[in-house]
């Protein structure tokens, strides 16, 4: 009797367990998250940058819909995307501290303007303050033949430094950093 007083606690207690465990993932992020970094080599444990982001797919949309020309957009979905910089940098033509910022741009035809803001962990562009801006660089626009559905972040090293490439749908856009 004792023994079968046992098993049946045992098994309510699986039962009650597993299906306390089991736990739907409803509303999962359409725009996931994604992280780039320089060097890219995984192997790489001294960073000199990183950037964090959330990768929208057009989905048949135009980019223009989604990222207007003119206005300022939060550099990808959901929260603004986040640049750290582990080392004293030149960005664009600008000095940049060490240091985490939001990163905004505003989409143009023949350029972009890529923003560094102070104010972190920020919606969207919704609350943007330009009085948060660290420094604005203006870099041009290039098309590509191919067409990126989801917009991506990469860096390509180059002499004396590297590339931040963004593209989505097949613009193109670079912003020179040395180190």
């Amino acid at each position: 009797m004792k023994k079968l007083c046992s098993l049946a606690l045992l098994v309510l207690a699986i039962v009650f367990s597993s299906e306390a465990l089991a736990q739907k993932f409803d509303g999962l992020d359409k725009s996931p998250m994604d992280m780039a970094a320089y060097p890219s080599s995984y192997r790489v444990s001294d960073k000199a940058i990183r950037i964090i982001y959330s990768r929208p797919q057009l989905k048949g949309r135009s980019l223009s819909e989604l990222a207007p020309a003119g206005k300022v957009w939060r550099t990808g979905a959901n929260e603004a995307a986040e640049i750290t910089f582990y080392k004293n940098v030149n960005f664009g033509g600008k000095a940049i501290s060490a240091g985490t910022y939001a990163l905004f741009t505003i989409p143009g035809k023949d350029e972009w303007t890529v923003v560094l803001n102070k104010n972190l962990n920020q919606w969207g562009a919704y609350s943007y303050d330009e009085a948060g801006d660290v420094a604005r660089v203006a870099v041009p626009a290039a098309s590509d033949s191919s067409s990126l559905d989801a917009f991506s972040i990469a860096f390509k090293e180059v002499d004396n430094g590297t590339h931040m490439v963004m593209g989505w749908d097949k613009t193109r856009v670079a912003v020179p950093i040395t180190m």
